[in-house]
C-alpha cells in the first residue's frame, strides 16, 4: 500500500507528515536518514519518517535561539492566545488526530477520541490561560528596601517524549514550556512520531512564530543523546525508562543544564477487605489494562487483602477474559496491540520469569492467534507472585501484565507497597477515611489515588520520587520547572552604610 492508500483506509483527510519540523518548515534530514514507522496491528509500514542527526539538532537549536528573544518578550497574554487557538484547532481536528494516534500507537480509537485528544486540547488550553497568571513575589525584607522576585524562562529546552502517549505528551511537555516563554526542540519517539508532527502543523496554523517549536524525530541513542549533551540547550525534560534517565543526567553535566525526569513505575494498587468490590474490580482493570498496560502509572502490583482475594480474583479474571482485543481502528475494540513486536516479546518474557520464580499464571499470558497473529498483541495477563521480592513484583513490565500479591493487615500492606525502588503512583480501595489518609501520607509515591486510579488533570502535578525521577508535569509546578527565579533588590529609602566610600 502507498502512503495515500493507508491515509484513505483509515480516514485521514490531510497528508501524513513524515519530515522534521525546523524553523517553521517541514524538511528532510540533512543526511537523508529515515526509519519506517509501523502499524502495530499488522506491522505494515505507515511511512518512512526522517530521522534527525546531530547536524539537524544543531539547526533546530539555532532556530530556537533566534526565536527566543522575541518569544520570551512577547506579552504573556499573547503567548497564551496562540496556545488557546491551538487547543481549538486540536478539537476541530479531533477525529483525524485520534485516527493518526491509533494507527501509529495501537491505542483503541475509542480511547484516542474520548481521552487522548480531549486531554491534549485541555492541557494546551489550561496553560494558554496560565501564561499571564503566573506571578512573581514581593519578599518582606528590612526597612528601606524592596525585594521582588520574577520568574524568567530558562531559554531553549530539549524535550524527549516516549511512545506510549505521544500525542498527549506533546501538551504535557510543550504547553508549560511555551506558556513560560521558552523555545522548544522536541524529539518524539522514533516509532511513534506522527501525531507530534501533526501538532507542529497545527501550531503553524495557530500562529506560532517560526523557530519557537521544532520537532525532530530521531533515534534515542543519536538525537536524544545529542539533545541531552547540547551546550546551548538550557534544560532537558525526559519521560521514559529509569536506565535512560540516568544516562541523560550524565550527559547533561557538560553545561549543567536543568533536568526534569519522569521515569518508571511499579504502582501498588491496594484493595482492602472493606472496599466496594465492584468498583475496585472495575477500577483495577482500568489501572492495568488501559492502553495495554503501557503506562508508567499503571497499577501493576495488585495487592489484595487475604480475606477477599479469592472472590476478587474470580471477578477480576472474568473481566480480563472478557476484554475485546482487536484492530484499534475498530470502534468496538477495548484493547489494542502493544506498540512494537520487540516490546510484545519483552512482556511475554515475563511470563517465563514468573514461572521460574514460582509464580502462578491465572489468566492470559499468550499472544493471540488468528487475525491478530501478525500484530503486537498480548492477552490481558494475571500472575500471582510467590513473593513481593520476585522480579515480576519489582521490575516494570509495561504491558497488560498484573502481579497479584496478598496481605494480612495494614502494616504488611504498607511494607509491601513501599518495597520497590519506584515511587510514581499508588492507589487504594477502602471504606475507612482514616486509613485512606494514613496511607496517602505513608505511601512512597508522588501521586496517590483513593477509591480510584490513574486520574490526571492539567492543574494537578504529575511526577514521582525515588527511581521514578524528579520534577513535575502540569499545574503551577510545571511552570516553575520551566522558569528560574530572579531576585531584584531596590534601595528605596535606606541610609548608605557608614563604611561605604563617601563621594
Amino acid at each position: 500500500m502507498t502512503l495515500a492508500d493507508i491515509q484513505a483506509a483509515v480516514g485521514l483527510r490531510t497528508p501524513i507528515r513524515h519530515q522534521l519540523f525546523i524553523d517553521g518548515r517541514f524538511v528532510d534530514a540533512l543526511d537523508g536518514q529515515t526509519l519506517a514507522t509501523l502499524n502495530p496491528h499488522d506491522n505494515s509500514v505507515i511511512a518512512e519518517v526522517a530521522m534527525a542527526g546531530p547536524a539537524d539538532i544543531d539547526l533546530a537549536v539555532r532556530a530556537a535561539q533566534r526565536a527566543f528573544p522575541a518569544w520570551s518578550r512577547l506579552a504573556a497574554a499573547d503567548r497564551g492566545r496562540i496556545l488557546l487557538r491551538l487547543a481549538d484547532l486540536i478539537e476541530a481536528n479531533a477525529e483525524e488526530l485520534a485516527r493518526l494516534e491509533s494507527l501509529d500507537t495501537g491505542h483503541p480509537l475509542k480511547d484516542s477520541l474520548a481521552l487522548d485528544v480531549p486531554r491534549t486540547a485541555a492541557c494546551y488550553r489550561y496553560f494558554g490561560g496560565m501564561a499571564d497568571k503566573f506571578q512573581g513575589d514581593v519578599v518582606p525584607v528590612e526597612a528601606g528596601f524592596l525585594n521582588y522576585v520574577t520568574r524568567e524562562p530558562v531559554g531553549v529546552v530539549g524535550q524527549v517524549v516516549p511512545w506510549n502517549f505521544p500525542l498527549m505528551f506533546t501538551s504535557w511537555k510543550m504547553a508549560p514550556a511555551l506558556a513560560a516563554g521558552n523555545c522548544v526542540v522536541m524529539k518524539p519517539a522514533e516509532i511513534t512520531p506522527l501525531s507530534s508532527l501533526k501538532i507542529a502543523e497545527l501550531m503553524r496554523e495557530a500562529g506560532m512564530p517560526d523557530g519557537v517549536v521544532n520537532i525532530v524525530p530521531g533515534l534515542g541513542s543519536v538525537a536524544g543523546q545529542y539533545i541531552a549533551e547540547h551546550p546551548d540547550i538550557a534544560k532537558i525534560a525526559f519521560t521514559g525508562s529509569t536506565a535512560t534517565g540516568r544516562r541523560i543526567v550524565q550527559a547533561s553535566a557538560g553545561n549543567l543544564k536543568k533536568v526534569q525526569l519522569e521515569l518508571g513505575g511499579k504502582g501498588a494498587n491496594i484493595v482492602f477487605d472493606d472496599a466496594n468490590l465492584t468498583a475496585a474490580v472495575n477500577g483495577s482493570a482500568w489501572a492495568i489494562f488501559h492502553n495495554q498496560g503501557q503506562a508508567c502509572i499503571a497499577g501493576s502490583r495488585l495487592m489484595l487483602h487475604e480475606r477477599i482475594a479469592d472472590e476478587f480474583l474470580e471477578r477480576f479474571a472474568a473481566l480480563a477474559r472478557s476484554i475485546r482485543l482487536g484492530n484499534p481502528m475498530d470502534p468496538q475494540t477495548e484493547m489494542g496491540p502493544l506498540t512494537s513486536l520487540q516490546h510484545r516479546d519483552r512482556v511475554l518474557g515475563y511470563v517465563d520469569v514468573a514461572r521460574e520464580q514460582g509464580g502462578e499464571l491465572l489468566s492470559g499470558g499468550r499472544a493471540p492467534g488468528g487475525d491478530l497473529a501478525a500484530g503486537c498483541y498480548v492477552e490481558p495477563t494475571i500472575v500471582r507472585a510467590h513473593s513481593h521480592t520476585d522480579r515480576i513484583a519489582q521490575e516494570e513490565v509495561f504491558g497488560p501484565f498484573v502481579t497479584v500479591l496478598t496481605f494480612k493487615d495494614d502494616t504488611e500492606a504498607l511494607q509491601i507497597a513501599n518495597s520497590t525502588d519506584y515511587g510514581l503512583g499508588s492507589g487504594l480501595w477502602t471504606g475507612q477515611l482514616k486509613r485512606a489518609h494514613q496511607f496517602a501520607r505513608e505511601l512512597h509515591a508522588g501521586m496517590v489515588w483513593i477509591n480510584s486510579y490513574k486520574r490526571v488533570n492539567p492543574g494537578s502535578p504529575f511526577g514521582g520520587v525515588g527511581q521514578s525521577g524528579y520534577g513535575r508535569e502540569m499545574g503551577f509546578d510545571a511552570m516553575r520547572e520551566y522558569t528560574q527565579a530572579k531576585s531584584v533588590w531596590v534601595n528605596v529609602d535606606a541610609q548608605i552604610a557608614p563604611w561605604y566610600p563617601r563621594a
